[in-house]
């Protein structure tokens, strides 16, 4: 907001742009490398194409920026807990990597007739992404040229122990290469006259736990389904099971809800993971459907080749006219980057990562995932239709 206000004299047009944000008038944002883009509804009957553009940063800008930001412990928590750290952009300047916009970065552009710079749709766009960072941090590294994946990755690589003093724990070894020479060991055998495999092989001694330390945040209960939670993802790595493993922080809290669905247990990593409790929830249906692709399909907003959204466009299109009572007109088909929403019908189709298209339908104003993925878009479309509230 202060990048935009430095940027002109015109504060009628900022005033009016502040107005049209905080009207809706901002439709759904897209945020790429170095632009955000937008359709901002204004006097005319269509909404106007805007856009603003800033530069992103040099490989060596970002590895000041990633320096600097896992040299703080406070901030690399932050991040993966998705919430924007205290003093993190001060850093980021201090470095030359500006994360946040300057004033004489901001390169704004639109359809409609004004010439002003910014227009007051440009103005309501910066205005409405300003409002969201608090909430996803991640649209500022976006814009600067690297995606929440690259960022995280890059921050648990370089994360190290902080010294305290203590003596410095062991690094430990990846539970991949721990378990992989048993994948290659002999399966235990059925007794005989039966075909259960042996009780012991299902059977964990118990392991006596005693209170942790008040100040730690921990309680005996959680701990115990932590431990019961790592023996069972050992158990799918001696099965060639590992998806479980390489999650981000917030990836594993919401596999964690799908595990363990007490309501204490699911509000305690509310407050762990930062999300608000309907945002877990959502994200958490979406691993039940589909895993770690759901979820991908969930928060992840991407670009697929044109003739494979096309090709799948065309097919939903005509599965809606046969859906559609005789007369009725179908719903139309509109088409946003990884996503196929059939008008005013509640029913959207999310292609994922793996290839695979996800069904969703509108519940009381949002999108939430309502049955598994399916390889053909059609097949998606109607499972949507049918789980529609």
């Amino acid at each position: 907001m202060e990048a935009l206000e430095g940027s002109t004299l015109d504060a009628g047009r900022l005033s009016r742009g502040r107005t049209y944000a905080r009207a809706g008038a901002v439709e759904e944002v897209t945020v790429r490398a170095g632009v955000l883009r937008a359709d901002v509804r204004g006097s005319d009957y269509h909404p106007y194409r805007t856009a603003v553009r800033l530069p992103v940063l040099s490989d060596a800008q970002w590895e000041r920026l990633l320096a600097a930001t896992a040299a703080v412990a406070a901030h690399m928590a932050a991040l993966l807990d998705g919430e924007m750290p205290r003093f993190l952009a001060d850093a980021a300047e201090a470095a030359d990597s500006p994360l946040l916009p300057r004033p004489d970065e901001l390169e704004p552009s639109c359809s409609c007739p004004d010439w002003g710079r910014p227009c007051k749709h440009a103005a309501a766009l910066c205005y409405a992404v300003a409002a969201t960072i608090d909430h996803d941090p991640f649209a500022l590294f976006a814009l600067r040229g690297r995606t929440r994946r690259q960022v995280l990755g890059e921050l648990e690589r370089r994360r190290a122990p902080v010294g305290t003093g203590a003596p410095e724990a062991p690094a430990g070894v990846p539970a991949a290469a721990a378990y992989a020479r048993w994948a290659q060991l002999p399966r235990p055998t059925a007794e005989p006259g039966t075909t259960d495999p042996p009780a012991a092989v299902d059977r964990c001694a118990p392991l006596p736990l005693e209170d942790p330390p008040p100040d730690s945040g921990l309680t005996a209960d959680g701990l115990a389904t932590l431990i019961a939670d790592t023996a069972g993802r050992a158990r799918e790595l001696l099965t060639g099971d590992v998806t479980s493993l390489g999650l981000t922080v917030r990836q594993d809290a919401v596999r964690l809800t799908t595990t363990h669905r007490s309501p204490e247990y699911f509000h305690g990593l509310v407050s762990g993971t930062g999300l608000r409790p309907l945002e877990l929830a959502r994200r958490t249906r979406a691993w039940r459907h589909g895993g770690l692709p759901g979820l991908a399909a969930c928060e992840d907003v991407w670009t697929p080749e044109r003739t494979t959204l096309a090709v799948a466009r065309h097919a939903v299109a005509d599965a809606l006219a046969d859906m559609a009572a005789p007369g009725g007109t179908p719903p139309p088909v509109r088409t946003w980057r990884n996503r196929l929403t059939a008008e005013h019908s509640g029913v959207q189709l999310r292609l994922g990562p793996d290839g695979r298209w996800y069904p969703y339908v509108r519940d009381d104003g949002a999108w939430w995932p309502c049955a598994p993925s399916a390889a053909d878009p059609v097949d998606a479309l109607t499972a949507a239709w049918e789980a529609r509230p």
